[in-house]
């Protein structure tokens, strides 16, 4: 490799380590303005249990492409981490069932509102359960 072809890769190769981490809070700040926009449904700027149970709802069933009623890890690999699927699967059958979707919805609502307020606000989205939560509802 010649020496100016060198130091242009050597420069995109830490640009990119530069630049990547610029981009990533400003794809997470669309996310969740996504994610209030799409489940906000009385438009108020949060989200309330009620939504969030409602969003999940039609996530799970979106989701449920053999409409079997339940999501196996396969189905739900996009919104689901591994370990928040295996801590929603209290029976241990290693599926999902809508009330268990639901259900980790819920927590992670509650785990997102740390002021209690009952409502998840834009800011609350970016938390770790935040995201998760956006994962789960989108």
């Amino acid at each position: 490799m010649s020496q100016p072809v060198r130091h242009i890769a050597m420069l995109v190769g830490a640009l990119s380590l530069v630049v990547a981490p610029l981009a990533v809070p400003a794809l997470t700040q669309a996310s969740a303005a996504t994610a209030l926009t799409a489940a906000d449904t009385d438009k108020d700027g949060t989200l309330d249990l009620n939504e969030v149970k409602a969003a999940a709802a039609l996530e799970f069933d979106k989701l449920d492409k053999d409409k079997d009623g339940t999501l196996d890890l396969k189905e739900a690999a996009h919104h689901v981490s591994k370990k928040n699927f295996i801590a929603a699967d209290p029976d241990k059958d290693k599926t999902l069932s809508k009330d268990e979707y639901i259900a980790l919805a819920v927590a992670l609502f509650k785990a997102a509102n740390p002021d209690g307020d009952a409502t998840i606000d834009s800011k609350e989205l970016h938390s770790t359960a935040g995201i998760e939560l956006d994962r789960v509802i989108r």
